[in-house]
């Protein structure tokens, strides 16, 4: 028998460094938390075994959630509100800018008049015109892809920890597909344009599908037997340290071994990745534009099982194609010639994606959102530029589509010149828990920093009530 310690002891041990005694990963405290949590996969339920309950579920007369889908289009830059989904007609040149304004199918909502297919399709998207986003940056553009506030490493040295929310969903609810990668980025231009697994691990980073087709091109004279045989021996000699590690830490890092592995070898993957599966037809309905193919290829990886996707919509590895910042600054060109060229890509790809998912009944259980960082400036004409807009993190203007939420609606205002929130202001909180909301994934759900301290998923934010 071994001997009880006495609450003296407290010399070290040779496993001390395993840790044993602290919480690792998510967590929740509360009575409500743990039951919301077991029907989530938490409390307990490791990501293997929620993969088992979801497939046992039908068998056993129960139910879990569906295969619930994020697809976000992330307008990398930062696009000016006014002169897309939040336009000011009656104001001065120097406000309203150079567009024109459209009626749209929704009764008194107008937008730009380069929006013209969403604006046929409005019943369908829900504008939200009074987006909070002070304290978002860019270059890292991490505050409204995490949520959290003090996710901006320029002002804060640990503001890269806070994890995407793209990360926190791999964590908490994984893929609808065993198969496939929970969280992937699409067209990243860079490492700063999106957010990354920071707290919860490097295993729920995002998998960037930038040409994923080499991937799966195996070197030459090496079989994919071979690699199957050396798969084998590398779990054969990490069996010892298994049985050592009490963290998780090597069961984690081995999931995300497997992942990867499974990835490159096998089947699904390979087929969601490959446009030449899709139809002539479709691939002519996306069109060629590369942004509207990677938008085809987001519809194909959420049909075959992953549950967030981030489209990187810029064109090069500076702040973002959408920071429209004056012609006489470049990469960016101003609103008539960095903006304008955008809008009619823009549109068609958003309303051929939502159109795409509606079609193949995967819209009521995919959330589409368009957002940048921030929204632009109501004054033309900044850093000596004429027909340019600088950051205006004061407010933004985002759109939803899909999830099974109500649409055709708008959701806040803004002031009379574009300028501050008038009215229902939306925090990135509330982008958050709608999202985690759309997933079932519990909102008081915790992780750990790097202390041992634990921090909500969701910082003073609730699911926007218009949607749902």
């Amino acid at each position: 028998m071994v001997p009880e310690m006495s609450p003296g002891h407290s010399h070290g041990h040779s496993f001390s460094f395993l840790n044993a005694r602290d919480r690792d990963g998510l967590t929740v405290f509360s009575r409500r938390s743990v039951l919301k949590a077991g029907l989530a996969g938490l409390a307990g339920i490791t990501f293997p075994d929620l993969l088992r309950l979801r497939a046992e579920a039908p068998s056993t007369g129960g139910s879990m959630p569906r295969n619930k889908a994020v697809i976000l289009l992330w307008m990398t830059g930062g696009p000016s509100h006014i002169d897309t989904w939040d336009v000011k007609p009656d104001m001065p040149s120097e406000i309203r800018g150079p567009f024109k304004d459209i009626r749209t199918k929704s009764p008194g909502v107008h937008i730009c008049e380069y929006l013209p297919k969403q604006a046929a399709m409005m019943d369908r998207f829900t504008l939200i015109r009074s987006v909070d986003c002070r304290e978002s940056n860019h270059e890292p553009n991490a505050v409204m892809q995490t949520a959290n506030l003090a996710a901006e490493p320029r002002t804060n040295p640990r503001g890269h920890f806070y994890p995407a929310i793209g990360s926190v969903v791999a964590k908490l609810r994984g893929p609808n597909n065993a198969a496939m990668p929970p969280y992937v980025v699409l067209n990243m231009k860079d490492k700063s344009h999106v957010a990354w697994g920071g707290y919860l691990g490097k295993q729920f980073d995002p998998f960037i599908g930038n040409n994923v087709g080499k991937l799966f091109q195996l070197p030459k004279g090496l079989t994919m037997d071979r690699v199957h045989s050396r798969r084998a021996l590398f779990q054969q000699m990490d069996k010892l340290r298994f049985e050592l590690d009490g963290t998780g830490q090597m069961e984690a890092m081995d999931r995300f071994a497997q992942q990867a592995f499974d990835i490159v070898a096998g089947a699904r993957a390979q087929t969601a990745f490959d446009l030449s599966k899709e139809s002539a037809k479709i691939i002519e309905r996306y069109g060629e534009h590369d942004w509207c193919r990677q938008a085809l290829l987001a519809r194909r990886l959420v049909e075959a099982g992953v549950s967030f996707v981030t489209i990187d919509l810029s064109n090069h590895s500076a702040s973002g194609t959408w920071d429209t910042h004056g012609d006489n600054i470049p990469p960016y060109g101003g609103i008539w010639n960095g903006l304008r060229p955008l809008l009619p890509v823009f549109d068609h790809l958003i309303t051929t994606l939502v159109g795409d998912l509606e079609d193949r009944g995967l819209l009521d259980d995919t959330l589409v959102i368009a957002m940048g960082e921030f929204g632009r400036s109501p004054k033309l004409g900044t850093q000596g530029s004429t027909d340019g807009r600088d950051h205006w993190p004061v407010v933004m203007s985002m759109v939803m589509a899909g999830g099974g939420f109500r649409h055709g609606q708008v959701i806040g205002a803004s002031s009379r010149d574009g300028g501050e929130i008038a009215e229902r202001p939306i925090a990135p909180g509330d982008i958050a828990a709608t999202i985690y909301h759309h997933f079932g994934v519990p909102l008081d759900a915790t992780y750990m920093d790097h202390q041992g301290r634990p921090l909500r998923i969701v910082e003073h934010g609730e699911p926007i009530r218009e949607l749902i």
